[in-house]
Order: C-alpha cells, then structure tokens, then sequence
C-alpha cells in the first residue's frame, strides 16, 4: 500500500484563461468539486493518508483546501516544473513509494492497478499510460516496459499517451539535481536507458485533461459525476437551464435561460447564457 501521494498544483493553466484569471487550475471546479479534490480523494481510494501539494498562481486561494486531512503545502515563488517541484518535497516525503497525480486532469482510472503493478515490479518509476485521447509521447513495449520517452533516447514512436499520473520510489529523487528548474522527463529518460522503468495500460474509466474552456465545458456534458444543480442553488421562478451544471450558491434570476454552459458557485445571472462558464 502507498500511503502518501503528491498533487502537482502550481501549474500556470495558461490555455484555460480567463479561468484561471479568479483560480488556480487544479482548483477550478469539475462539477462541484475542485479538480484536485477529485484528485486527492482518487488517491485516498487506494491507502493515501499524507499529501503534499505544491503551489505558484494564486497561492491564497488554496487556503482551506484539505481540511481535516493531512496536507502540507510548499509555495514555489518561482515555478520549478515537474523535476523541481518533486525534487523540493523530498525531505517530506517518508521511505517507500510515492504516488505522484497531476492536479489539472480528471481521471477516474483504476489506480490500484498502478499501485500493484508498481509494488510488484521494483521499477524506480511506473508511470500510468493510455492507449488514446492525447498525444502519444510514450513508447511501450512488451511486458510493459517504457522503450522511450518522447522519442528522444532510441528514436522510436509514442504508442501511449502519459496521464500525468505515476508511482516512484523515493530514491528516484536521487536522480533529480537539487536547486534547479527543470522537468522530470529527463530522469524518466535516465532509466529508459537503463531499463527501469515500468508502465501499466489503463483504459477503463475517464481520463481528461481539461486544457482549455472548450474541452472543460465538454466533460461537463460528458461526465456524470454529481447532480447538475447543486442543491444550494437559488434558481427563480422562470428560469430555464439546459444541458448546464450550476454551483453552490449560485443563483438564476427569472426569464435567464442557460443552456450548455457552466455556472460557477456564487454567480449571479440574469442574462442569457450559452456555451459559456459563468464566474
């Protein structure tokens, strides 16, 4: 079992504005939950108890986030990347495995799969892959083994796309310099090399990154994962809504009509809405 788990949250979500203008990516909500809250509660599923969450954009706004759990933040002023900000939680991070999640996609995989595989391996890094829906920058092979990343160590083509989620052991993090700016793609790369590093196929289930207002309104269609109309909306006599997800405490003023949109927590509408996300 893994019992601790990071959440990559200090991305800049810069082809999701002017969302991200008000929040954090991983913040924005997916029905009625911020995505790192459906992040966060995917790794509570298979044993996680302890999270570190790092920070960039609009770090205020995490506050409150994770109550009555266990969640340490770590602010960087100055945006790491993927590389930098796993290497800055090492001192937090307890012996054993890591489940590492991104905090800006939606997935609604099987992460015990991952979990087992990576356990059952004694890979450094076992990284959760897809057969489709993004661009394949992952070269796998037989016995699930990562041949390539990128196509920058043997050359060969992607045959898998990369979720964003995996499993690392803490010695991994040995192969991450200190103190600098930089992914993580280039220790992957390192134990391609060598090969060490493992994958698990998983298809089943939802996997979403919500990149830009057009595929974050799409997976509101797409996706049923709560009530459309959360049960502290106000919605006045006359409204009409269609095909749209309204938030806590929103309210819909009389004659508004909104149809396949997006209505934040809290937003005030009298207008007519379509196909857009109300903040």
């Amino acid at each position: 079992m893994i019992t601790q788990a990071f959440i990559l949250g200090a991305g800049l979500g810069t082809r999701l504005r002017p969302l991200t203008d008000a929040l954090p990516k991983p913040l924005v909500p997916l029905f009625h939950k911020p995505l790192a809250e459906w992040a966060l509660e995917a790794c509570e599923a298979v044993g996680c108890k302890r999270f570190a969450i790092n920070t960039h954009h609009l770090p205020e706004k995490w506050q409150g986030f994770g109550l009555n759990r266990d969640v340490k933040f770590f602010h960087e002023p100055i945006l790491l990347e993927t590389g930098g900000g796993l290497k800055n939680i090492e001192n937090w991070i307890e012996d054993g495995n890591l489940l590492i999640h991104n905090g800006d996609i939606f997935a609604s995989v099987d992460l015990q799969k991952l979990v087992d595989a990576h356990e059952a391996s004694g890979d450094e890094v076992t990284l959760a892959l897809r057969s489709g829906g993004g661009e394949r920058r992952i070269a796998c092979g037989e016995n699930h083994r990562v041949e390539d990343v990128r196509s920058e160590v043997r050359g060969l083509p992607g045959t898998h796309v990369f979720t964003g989620i995996y499993c690392v052991k803490k010695e991994f993090l040995k192969r991450i310099p200190a103190g600098e700016i930089l992914a993580v793609i280039p220790a992957f790369q390192e134990l391609v090399r060598e090969g060490r590093i493992g994958a698990v196929v998983l298809d089943e289930g939802d996997w979403m990154d919500l990149g830009n207002v057009e595929s974050y309104l799409a997976a509101h269609r797409q996706l049923g994962l709560q009530a459309p109309i959360h049960p502290e909306a106000v919605i006045e006599n006359g409204a009409l809504i269609e095909n749209s997800v309204i938030g806590k405490g929103a309210r819909i003023k009389s004659r508004a009509r909104i149809i396949n949109s997006v209505v934040w927590p809290g937003a005030d509408v009298s207008r007519d809405v379509r196909d857009e996300v109300v903040m």
